[in-house]
């Protein structure tokens, strides 16, 4: 089992990191989460866990051991395996997640493409104590607190198209508290007809 690895970026994207070690360039699937935290000028250590199927030998990498062991919780999970786990620690970091889980926000998490209902609840089913009594994270009451994946993407995407951050939270917000269930495309339509 190969437990972490450390060496020089050789190539990097969003979604894998090739990370030379002594002359061998190991192939490490890693979340947005992960990618956004890698300085390629410098060395880089992840932890790394390993998943041996019949066809591909597969590394994943992690930045820190708290995003590895949700994870590892996720693809437990009959039904998350673990491309969609990366998707799911790629909308939102490790502590969202348990955050999520923990006040049972089915939404949040069914906004994650390839995450249906009965998975989002399958999830939230068999992790939410593990995750109460392992990291002692209590459920909030007010589900405004967590920012989910549909508000933190539109946020980047109206961001990106120059309009004010403040405004556009303000009627993200509005968008999500009218329509819960909305998608991400339909929620950024929505917001650019109301500025």
């Amino acid at each position: 089992m190969i437990s972490f690895v450390r060496g020089k970026v050789f190539e990097l994207t969003p979604t894998y990191v090739v990370i030379d070690n002594h002359g061998i360039g190991y192939h490490i699937a890693v979340s947005l989460n992960t990618y956004s935290q890698i300085n390629p000028e410098e060395e880089i250590m992840l932890y790394s866990l390993q998943i041996v199927r019949e066809d591909a030998h597969l590394l994943y990498g992690f930045i820190d051991q708290l995003e590895r062991e949700i994870f590892k919780l996720l693809i437990s999970v009959s039904g998350i395996g673990a491309n969609t786990a990366m998707l799911i620690l790629s909308a939102m970091t490790s502590k969202e997640v348990q955050q999520v889980i923990a006040n049972e926000d089915v939404a949040a998490l069914k906004a994650i493409k390839g995450i249906g209902a009965k998975t989002a609840q399958r999830a939230i089913i068999e992790l939410k104590d593990k995750i109460l009594k392992t990291y002692n994270i209590s459920p909030k009451t007010d589900k405004n607190t967590i920012s989910s994946p549909v508000k933190n993407e539109a946020m980047s995407a109206l961001e990106a198209l120059g309009f004010p951050k403040k405004r556009s939270e303000k009627i993200i917000e509005q968008i999500l508290k009218e329509i819960p269930e909305i998608s991400l495309e339909k929620t950024i339509k929505e917001a650019l007809k109301r500025f």
